[in-house]
């Protein structure tokens, strides 16, 4: 890891010192429902953020713990997409995820693959008409190579990463046949997984 990459503008609060902390900091702060992106500096200040936002916030505390800045987007259809910041153990995946569905943030390293990690989100992945909505992730893209605009401190870099984000290479993890076929998420799954939802944030599919 570059010897250069802290920013001093940015201080991680105290006591991220594991991934499950880092997941607990972002458990404990307030989802956004705001239209933008939020730098980690600012996660920070505002105690809030979405699921961009949080994944960034992530990558950059895992950074002192050894772990490369590196993020994920599932994709979806009819839904949101949603970040992850991964990182490996003993050569195993895991994750860390804001989200305003319980079952989309974090992940033990125990997944052999990024696919069957990302596979694991699958049926907590839905969206209010109960579909189930995950249909791909992006191959990892390394937040270092943004270190020079300060993404960790600034607002202004988030949109170029949205932007190479939606450039990179796409894994597609059903076929549209096995999409057709897919059940409703059953009614207690669903109101588990919207726990302490913030309704604001919701995506409303088009009917």
């Amino acid at each position: 890891m570059p010897r250069d990459w802290r920013d001093s503008d940015f201080t991680l609060p105290a006591g991220l010192d594991s991934p499950a902390a880092i997941q607990a900091f972002l458990d404990g702060i307030a989802y956004s429902a705001d239209p933008f992106y939020r730098c980690p500096r600012r996660v920070v200040a505002d105690a809030k953020a979405h699921c961009f936002d949080g994944a960034l916030f992530a990558a950059a505390a895992l950074r002192p713990l050894g772990v490369p800045p590196v993020v994920v987007e599932m994709l979806s259809e009819r839904d949101d997409s949603h970040m992850l910041a991964i990182f490996k153990r003993d050569g195993r995946w895991g994750a860390i995820a804001k989200s305003n569905f319980v079952g989309l943030r974090f992940r033990e390293a125990v997944y052999t693959s990024l696919r069957e990690l990302v596979m694991s989100y699958f049926e907590g992945f839905y969206n209010v008409d109960r579909e189930k909505t995950l249909r791909g992730y992006t191959v990892p893209l390394s937040l270092a190579t943004f270190d020079r605009v300060r993404w960790m401190s600034r607002d202004e870099p988030m949109e170029a990463i949205a932007k190479r984000l939606d450039e990179v290479r796409r894994v597609r993890v059903i076929t549209p046949r096995m999409a057709a076929r897919l059940s409703p998420v059953d009614p207690r799954s669903y109101e588990a997984g919207l726990l302490g939802v913030v309704a604001e944030g919701l995506y409303k599919p088009e009917r």
